[in-house]
């Protein structure tokens, strides 16, 4: 497979700006699904420095299968459907390139009410099938996606999880792992202390959370086959995120 090469992320900063059209067509699937499901879509869409950067940066250039493990309500697929729509209509910011086209998306995710509502707002066009990424078949992929995904599991299911995506993408296939920064300081503590609040909410309790270093998230990628660089991902918010992009050897 063709390696791609990787995009200077840190050229150009995200900023502001984001193109209202592609915000719209983007969250607008989701009123089928409820003012929460709606809301939460659009207010991530617009704050979320990762979806901006996955388009203004060409990350998924190339990638026809796409995996989008930890999927939520299906917020990725819907970004890049609307991307494909605001291009093919010349709504679309000439200094981006051209979003990805003709791509087929799956997603996992463990919670029933997320993949119902993936499901009413995606439609037929997309696969969301509820599933435990410990245990779920991942079968073949030219990109595979976790957002903020792998620190609610253990260190060796973590390992385990990432064995698994690399045996799922030929070489040169791509992968994309946010991540907490525990050198963040008081930005990480605070991601921490959101992420236990959301899954007290949520009726899941008080979780442990399996955090790493960054070199040691990046030594656990290159101990299960992939070159990774890491890109600060936390712009506009108040986290310690880092997006690393890694590349199967």
């Amino acid at each position: 497979m063709t390696r791609f090469p990787e995009p200077e992320l840190n050229s150009h900063p995200l900023g502001s700006g984001l193109p209202s059209a592609l915000l719209e067509s983007a969250s607008a699937p989701y009123l089928v699904c409820g003012r929460y499901a709606y809301r939460f879509a659009r207010g991530k869409f617009r704050h979320d420095p990762a979806f901006r950067a996955i388009l203004e940066h060409g990350l998924l250039l190339g990638r026809r299968r796409i995996l989008d493990l930890g999927c939520g309500q299906g917020l990725l697929a819907a970004w890049l459907q609307a991307a494909e729509r605001c291009h093919a209509h010349g709504r679309w910011p000439q200094r981006w390139p051209p979003p990805p086209t003709g791509v087929s998306i799956r997603g996992l995710e463990l919670r029933a009410l997320d993949v119902e509502r993936a499901r009413r707002a995606l439609g037929t066009g997309v696969e969301v099938l509820q599933a435990d990424i410990r245990s779920a078949e991942f079968g073949s992929a030219d990109a595979v996606i976790m957002l903020d995904v792998l620190h609610y599991l253990s260190a060796e299911a973590q390992r385990q999880v990432v064995r698994r995506v690399r045996a799922a993408l030929p070489s040169g296939g791509l992968l994309l792992l946010r991540v907490g920064n525990p050198a963040g300081g008081i930005r990480f503590r605070f991601s921490q202390w959101t992420d236990r609040t959301v899954m007290l909410a949520r009726g899941q309790g008080w979780m442990r959370l399996h955090c790493r270093s960054i070199a040691h998230w990046r030594g656990l990628l290159r101990e299960c086959g992939f070159d990774s660089k890491a890109v600060r991902m936390s712009e506009g918010t108040p986290f310690a995120n880092e997006l690393l992009i890694a590349h199967a050897r």
